[in-house]
């Protein structure tokens, strides 16, 4: 597989994660890998976009600049549907793996990060399509 089916596979499957704590009322999902953020940034404001975030959501999730730090709240969930984060997660835009990152999760089953996006429930009430950065 290569590194965009990787990222996109990944992408696909937070939309996922993220429209579940929609559903819930949780707080919304913390993007916090710079690698699977570059390839929403390439996808949101394509035509491929709106199919690929229904395909994996039920709905269009918009799009919001956020910046936090802390434990990362979805991660149990992903790891009920999924497995363990896949290193892509702790992958910089670049391909430059934190190996300090990937250790600490794996020994701790836990993520603390940075962020700064986040997605915004399909209610229409946000705008699926980033601001330039």
């Amino acid at each position: 597989m290569n590194a965009t089916t990787i990222e996109r596979r990944e992408l696909g499957r937070f939309l996922s994660i993220a429209q579940q704590r929609f559903d819930r009322r949780e707080s919304p999902a913390e993007m916090f890998s710079p690698a699977v953020d570059a390839e929403w940034h390439k996808l949101l404001g394509t035509p491929d976009y709106a199919m690929f975030s229904t395909e994996h959501a039920g709905t269009v999730l918009g799009h919001r600049e956020v910046q936090g730090s802390g434990p990362i709240a979805w991660v149990a969930a992903y790891e009920e549907a999924y497995g363990p984060l896949p290193d892509i997660w702790f992958t910089d835009a670049d391909g430059a793996l934190d190996q300090a990152a990937v250790s600490r999760y794996r020994e701790t089953g836990t993520v603390v990060a940075e962020w700064d996006c986040s997605p915004t429930g399909g209610d229409g009430d946000d705008e699926a399509v980033p601001s330039t950065r």
